[in-house]
C-alpha cells in the first residue's frame, strides 16, 4: 500500500485519494459515520459470502451441477407470501433506460421519456475516485434541479419539468468490488456500501419529500444469503436515519447462473423491500461460462452473436423468472437492448431497430412488466411495444405464467444450443475486449462498438469465451483448433489494426486483456486487476489470491 502521505481520517474512515472538487459535500462527517456503521456491521459476513462463492464455484468445477435447493423447498411451496406492493413511482416500469451517472448522461436519461432511469454506478461506470464522487453529486444535483449546464460549444443541457422525469433507481457496485480509497482499519470498504450508503444518506428524505423513495438495483447476487445481507443493510440504514422500514425498494438482477436456482428465495429474503427481478442477460451468459468453463464440450458456447434470447436455456431462464416474480407480486423486468442507433447508416439502423422491436415483443408477450434500453432513441420503440400490450394498465402482474414449470435441468441445458465458433468470432472478442478495457481505463465504462453498447459484462463474455475455447481446444467451423498460440497471433493482428490516438491506453488494455484471457489462472472479474493496477492511488500489484477473492 502507499504511505498515505496525503490521506486523512474522518470518523474512522481513512481517505487515500486526491480530493475531488466538491467532495466535502458528499463526504460529510455524518455521512462517513453512517458508512462506517454499515461497514462494521457487515464486513465479516461479506467476506464469508465471498468465500462461499469460491466454494460453490469449486464444487461446480468438480462436476456438481446446481439444483433447486432442498433446504428452501418450504419457501417455494408456501403459496401465502408476497413481496411488498409497488412503491410510489415503481407501479409502471414499462421502459427503463440505463447508463452511467456522468452529468450529460444524467440529463439525457432523465429527459428520455423512460419510466425509470437505472443510474448505474456499476458495469457502465469506471470506478475512478472522481466518477464515484461526481456520480453522487450529479444525483443530488439532479434531485435539486441544479444540474443544467452549457457546453463550451454552446449546447444546452436542461432538465424537463419534474412531472416528466423518470423514477431514479441506483445500481451500486457488486459485493466483489472494493473501494480502495476508503479504508477502515486499513481494509477497504465494499464499493456497494459506499455507493448505496452515500446516496441513501444524502437523498432518502429528499426523495420521500418528492413523493418517491430510495430505490436500488442489486447486481451480481449469487444466492439468497447475499440478498439477506442486503436486506439487513436496508434495515440498519433505515433505523439509523429513522426512516420507516420498507421505504427502500430493491430490484435484483438475476445475472448469475447460481441465482437463477434461487429466484423465489431471493425475493423472500428481501420481501419487505423487494420490487422485482431483472433478466440481466449479458452477465448471466458470462456467469455460465465462468462457472462451467472447465467442464468440457457440454458447456462450450458458440460465438457470442449466436447466443440469443431464443436459445433454450435462455428461454427457460426468462420464463421461470416471470413466473417466480408474478407468483409473488414482484415486477419482472426484461434485458438490455444494446443496439446503438446509427443515423449515418439507414440500413444498419433499420436492422438494429427491427431486432430491438422483436426482442421487446417477445418479452412483453412472455409477461415482462418492462424492459431496458441503453440509448434514448430506443425508448419510443420499447414504449410502443409495451403500450400495445399493457394499454392503460401499469403492468401485467396478473399474468401468472402458471403454464411454466420450474425446471432446474433446463437452466443449464447448454448443449441444446447449436452454433459455431468462427475465426471472426474470436477476432470480435479480442477487439471488443481490448477496446472496452481501453475506454474503461480512461474513465468511460459504457462504449459503443460496432453499433452495440458494450459494458463490463459484454467484455467479460469476450475474454471468458476465449479462455474457455482455448482450455477446451474447441474447433471452429473450418476445423481449426483454438489454441493459445493461434489466439495470440490473432491478438497481434487485431491489436495492430486498432486506431491509436494521443493519450490512449491500449498498451495497458492489452496487458490486462492478456492477463484475464490468456493466463492459466482465471480472474473472476476483469475489473479487479484493472482497478487495482490502474485506478487506485497506490497502484499496488494485486496478488492472485486477491483476484480469486470475489
Amino acid at each position: 500500500m502507499n504511505s498515505f502521505t496525503d490521506s486523512f481520517t474522518i470518523n474512522g474512515i481513512t481517505m487515500t485519494a486526491q480530493p475531488v472538487c466538491r467532495q466535502d459535500e458528499v463526504l460529510t462527517p455524518d455521512a462517513l459515520a453512517f458508512i462506517a456503521r454499515l461497514h462494521r456491521a457487515t464486513a465479516d459476513r461479506r467476506q464469508e459470502l465471498l468465500q462461499a462463492r469460491r466454494t460453490r464455484r469449486a464444487e461446480i468445477a468438480a462436476g456438481q451441477d446446481p439444483r433447486f435447493l432442498r433446504e428452501t423447498e418450504h419457501i417455494r411451496n408456501d403459496p401465502s407470501w408476497r413481496v411488498a406492493p409497488p412503491a410510489p413511482g415503481l407501479e409502471d416500469r414499462r421502459v427503463e433506460i440505463t447508463g452511467p451517472v456522468d452529468r450529460k448522461m444524467t440529463i439525457n436519461a432523465l429527459n428520455s421519456g423512460a419510466k425509470v432511469w437505472l443510474a448505474d454506478m456499476e458495469d457502465s461506470s469506471t470506478p475512478t475516485w472522481r466518477n464515484v464522487i461526481k456520480g453522487q453529486l450529479n444525483l443530488t444535483d439532479a434531485l435539486e434541479r441544479r444540474i443544467d449546464f452549457t457546453t463550451d460549444e454552446g449546447k444546452e443541457y436542461k432538465l424537463k419539468p419534474a412531472g416528466d422525469l423518470p423514477t431514479i433507481v441506483v445500481r451500486p457496485r457488486g459485493w466483489h468490488l472494493p473501494e480502495k480509497h476508503m479504508l477502515i482499519d486499513g481494509e477497504p470498504i465494499a464499493g456497494g456500501i459506499v455507493d448505496f450508503g452515500l446516496y441513501f444518506f444524502h437523498n432518502a428524505r429528499r426523495l420521500l419529500a418528492q413523493g418517491k423513495g430510495p430505490y436500488f438495483y442489486l447486481p451480481k447476487i449469487e444466492n439468497h444469503l447475499e440478498a439477506r445481507l442486503w436486506n439487513d443493510i436496508f434495515i440498519l440504514a433505515q433505523d439509523l436515519l429513522d426512516i420507516p422500514q420498507g421505504t427502500i425498494r430493491a430490484t435484483v438482477l438475476i445475472e448469475t447462473i447460481t441465482a437463477a436456482f434461487e429466484m423465489e428465495e431471493i425475493l423472500y429474503e428481501l420481501r419487505d423491500h423487494a420490487s422485482g427481478l431483472n433478466a440481466g442477460r449479458w452477465d448471466y451468459i458470462f456467469s455460465i461460462i465462468k462457472n462451467f468453463r472447465t467442464r468440457g464440450p457440454r458447456f462450450v458456447l458458440p460465438d457470442r452473436a449466436q447466443v440469443t434470447m431464443t436459445a433454450p436455456f435462455m428461454r427457460a431462464y426468462t420464463e421461470q423468472l416471470v413466473r417466480a416474480c408474478h407468483k409473488r407480486g414482484a415486477m419482472a423486468i426484461g434485458g438490455m437492448a444494446a443496439a446503438v442507433p446509427n443515423r449515418k447508416d439507414p440500413e444498419a439502423n433499420t436492422n438494429a431497430l427491427d431486432k430491438v422491436r422483436a426482442d421487446k415483443t417477445r418479452e412483453v408477450n412472455d409477461g415482462f412488466d418492462g424492459s431496458w434500453v441503453a440509448h434514448p432513441d430506443l425508448v419510443p420503440i420499447c414504449r410502443e411495444v409495451f403500450d400495445g400490450v399493457l394499454g392503460t394498465r401499469p403492468n401485467q402482474l396478473g399474468k401468472l405464467r402458471e403454464d411454466v414449470t420450474p425446471d432446474d435441468r433446463a437452466l443449464i441445458d447448454i448443449a441444446s444450443l447449436h452454433g459455431n465458433i468462427t475465426e471472426q468470432g474470436i477476432r470480435n472478442n479480442i477487439e471488443v475486449g481490448i477496446r472496452y478495457i481501453e475506454s474503461w481505463l480512461r474513465g468511460n465504462g459504457a462504449v459503443a462498438i460496432h453499433n452495440l453498447m458494450e459494458d463490463a459484462a459484454t467484455a467479460e463474455i469476450s475474454r471468458s469465451q476465449l479462455w474457455q475455447w482455448i482450455y477446451a481446444r474447441a474447433i471452429t467451423d473450418h476445423g481449426e483448433i483454438v489454441t493459445h498460440e493461434w489466439v495470440e497471433e490473432l491478438l497481434d493482428e487485431e491489436f495492430a489494426r486498432l486506431e491509436r490516438f494521443d493519450g490512449d491506453r491500449f498498451e495497458d488494455a492489452r496487458d490486462i486483456f492478456e492477463e484475464v484471457t490468456m493466463a492459466r489462472d482465471f480472474p473472476t472479474f476483469l475489473t479487479l486487476p484493472a482497478y487495482a493496477r490502474y485506478l487506485t492511488e497506490a497502484r499496488e500489484r494485486t496478488t492472485m489470491e486477491e483476484l480469486a477473492a470475489a
